[in-house]
């Protein structure tokens, strides 16, 4: 569709940005920090040595991290035709008469299939379906006030069970139907 991907690339450009490894950047994705983190932030913004070792508390954590998104996925959809996935984009771009937000979902079984077909073991395939919509939707809720997955943000939910195809074509006659009520073009060009 002449789209550009941005998934991973969001976790490396903020990398890039703050001069830091992926892995870092991975690491604090969709994960609040640690509540130990928060007092030691607060504790070394109110003393004496904290005021003298101020450029120490610019390091990347979570809650700057969830800035760098906002300031990233916005600057992105600016400048670009793009598929962004996640990272809060559904809330960031909310306002844009050009973006069509799509929520992807499946059962556990599912999602279990899926994880293990990436090449994952059993045990983190586990760890990662019990962890990650969890934390992301505790990131979501501490560091921007909002609900996970937020069903007003969507233009629509697409359970994809039935397969990467099927989900693909609901999408594109979805994006089809809304232009025609809109007479303009959303988001893509109906595909043929």
């Amino acid at each position: 569709l002449g789209f550009r991907l941005w998934d991973r690339e969001i976790n490396e450009e903020i990398a890039r940005r703050v001069r830091c490894s992926v892995a870092t950047v991975d690491k604090l994705a969709n994960r609040c920090d640690p509540m130990y983190h928060s007092l030691l932030k607060a504790f070394m913004r109110g003393s004496f040595e904290g005021s003298l070792q101020s450029g120490m508390l610019e390091h990347l954590d979570s809650e700057r991290l969830s800035v760098l998104f906002t300031k990233v996925i916005t600057e992105i959809a600016a400048k670009e035709r793009c598929v962004i996935v996640g990272h809060g984009a559904p809330w960031f771009l909310r306002d844009r008469d050009d973006a069509f937000h799509v929520f992807l979902y499946a059962p556990y079984a599912e999602k279990f299939r899926r994880t293990l077909a990436q090449g994952k073991t059993r045990e983190q395939t586990e760890e990662l379906l019990e962890t990650v919509d969890r934390d992301r939707a505790a990131f979501v809720k501490k560091y921007y006030g909002k609900d996970w997955p937020d069903r007003h943000l969507y233009h629509l939910m697409v359970n994809t069970t039935p397969g990467d195809a099927v989900a693909v074509k609901m999408i594109l006659d979805e994006i089809e139907m809304l232009n025609i009520k809109a007479g303009s073009s959303m988001a893509v060009p109906a595909q043929k």
